[in-house]
């Protein structure tokens, strides 16, 4: 989340959504998140409880004010896609801008990394949105491995693949501070995911891939027997 936006206009204040957040962080970092109610942040931004929930549903959302338009980023790129990309690759990028939301800000997000260790219940929400990428990386991968044997099986390892390799970089430039580039630390694991999942051609939905059949024979075999056996094992005998 970037704090530089545009100030409303007239008021010489930045949007009613930015200041909401920065009151929260200012009082979690104070107080603590358990002891700061709603109420205290909206005093401190100088709104209402209704300008609140305009913007955020709990105190939770608050804490994670970009993760929607992540997500439905995320979504939009898988959908531009064409099925002549690679998928694995795809979803490696759509990883990727989840990681420039975290990197546009890094001493907020580190602060907000910082606190969701400090408090179960943020890490329990955490892990909902992290389900909700992963969710949406499967979901892309089901459908360009529809004629794929074991495609949804396939779908589902890699996409828990990339958020894994995603989420271990990132915490691990988190841990740092925020110091260093984060996108060479991402791509360094998701590269361990590219090359242990991707470059195999996939065939278009509906398109069964041609069968390879391999047939052990004699060498001084006659030609028929060895047309025979391959009717055999194609089931054509």
């Amino acid at each position: 989340m970037s704090s530089e936006k545009a100030a409303e206009p007239g008021t010489g204040k930045p949007p009613m959504r930015d200041a909401l957040v920065a009151a929260a962080f200012q009082l979690f970092l104070e107080r603590g998140y358990e002891q700061t109610t709603i109420d205290d942040i909206v005093t401190l931004a100088g709104v209402g409880r209704r300008s609140f929930f305009r913007y955020f549903p709990s105190k939770e959302d608050v804490v994670f004010p970009d993760h929607e338009r992540c997500l439905a980023d995320m979504t939009a790129f898988l959908a531009a896609g064409t099925d002549d990309e690679e998928p694995v690759r795809r979803v490696c990028d759509a990883a990727r801008l989840v990681l420039r939301m975290y990197a546009e800000n890094p001493t907020f997000s580190v602060q907000r990394y910082r606190l969701t260790k400090q408090v179960p219940g943020l890490r329990a929400y955490e892990l909902s949105v992290v389900w909700r990428y992963e969710r949406a990386l499967a979901e892309y991968l089901r459908r360009r491995f529809a004629a794929r044997r074991d495609g949804t099986l396939q779908a589902d390892v890699i996409a828990a693949a990339v958020v894994a390799a995603h989420n271990n970089a990132l915490r691990s430039w988190l841990r740092s501070d925020g110091r260093g580039e984060a996108s060479a630390t991402v791509d360094h694991a998701l590269a361990y995911v590219q090359s242990a999942f991707g470059g195999t051609p996939v065939p278009p939905a509906g398109e069964q891939p041609e069968d390879v059949v391999v047939v052990v024979s004699r060498r001084d075999a006659p030609l028929w027997r060895v047309v025979q056996e391959i009717e055999s094992t194609l089931g054509r005998g």
